[in-house]
């Protein structure tokens, strides 16, 4: 039989070995759960790090209560084919008891909300490990951080204090109250994670193909006009276009791009040819230079 040496099957080996890793050193640990393409990722590599037993730890999704609703679909259908425990925890309750405040204006979002729904889910469960589908090549700030990412009582990031991580070696000690954030397919790139869909037949929400959507434009982005979730004044003219989703995170914050891509192997090549990045299209990203790493300073994944 033919040894498989290919890049992919080589970023699926260190993502695996990632994952065993994680249950061998941590007791607790939970795996970060979006209904997106990076987090659907992560669950196949987990099915076969530890197959045939199931998968040994939970799904937890912070829910901001703004996710598209194909993406909540495929999450519970997802985890009911599986078999697998899913905890959600909603940023609305998080709203309601005062810890955090409702944005408003044309730039609302509730992605930075969903810090402390997090921070207090890890507290109720003692979680001490949290797997993420977060990628280098998406963001700067994300692009230096360490595969075992540790943080402290607080749940905060010191960019400033890493381990290294020589000769592929991941250290998961920790101090009391400090737990890690891991990313095992850090080194892929979003070309990677579209290869590997394609690769091992994968099925994502349907929002990633191209369908018709009322939409509209603002600050040169399109914005879904389909729900109530996105902040729309009153002369911003809604058009049908036909597009998709690269990323889709809070509908608030996450534009569509143009697109003619109805199954995986156009989405393939349409990556291979875009000449913008995959965050390109999300506002949140947009706030200051360094807006990704003052959340992850405090504390987002």
């Amino acid at each position: 039989m033919k040894k498989d040496t290919s890049h992919i099957n080589s970023l699926e080996n260190e993502a695996i070995y990632i994952m065993r890793e994680v249950a061998a050193q941590f007791e607790n640990p939970v795996l970060l759960f979006s209904g997106g393409k990076d987090s659907i990722t992560l669950v196949r590599l987990a099915v076969k790090a530890f197959y045939p037993a199931k998968i040994p730890f939970p799904l937890m999704h912070i829910d901001t209560g703004h996710n598209f609703p194909e993406t909540i679909e495929f999450r519970d259908r997802l985890v009911k084919e599986l078999g697998l425990e899913l905890i959600v925890r909603n940023v609305q309750d998080s709203i309601d008891e005062g810890k955090v405040k409702e944005e408003s204006g044309r730039y609302a979002s509730r992605n930075m909300l969903q810090t402390t729904t997090l921070l207090d889910a890890i507290e109720e469960f003692k979680f001490d490990a949290c797997i993420g589908g977060a990628r280098r090549d998406e963001e700067k700030a994300r692009a230096k951080e360490r595969i075992f990412s540790v943080r402290d009582d607080f749940g905060q990031w010191d960019e400033k204090n890493q381990r290294p991580e020589l000769f592929d070696m991941l250290n998961g000690d920790i101090e009391h109250g400090q737990n890690v954030r891991v990313f095992p397919i850090s080194n892929w790139t979003e070309l990677d994670v579209w290869s590997y869909i394609e690769k091992e037949n994968i099925e994502i929400p349907s929002i990633y193909f191209a369908h018709t959507r009322a939409t509209f434009l603002r600050d040169g982005l399109i914005w879904s006009a389909d729900d109530e979730v996105v902040f729309r004044d009153e002369n911003e003219e809604v058009l049908e276009r036909t597009v998709r989703f690269r990323t889709v995170g809070d509908m608030s914050c996450t534009a569509a791009v143009l697109s003619d891509a109805a199954d995986i192997k156009t989405v393939v090549q349409e990556i291979r040819e875009s000449t913008i990045s995959e965050r390109g299209a999300r506002i949140d990203d947009k706030r200051s230079e360094a807006a990704m790493e003052k959340r992850k300073q405090q504390g987002y994944f």
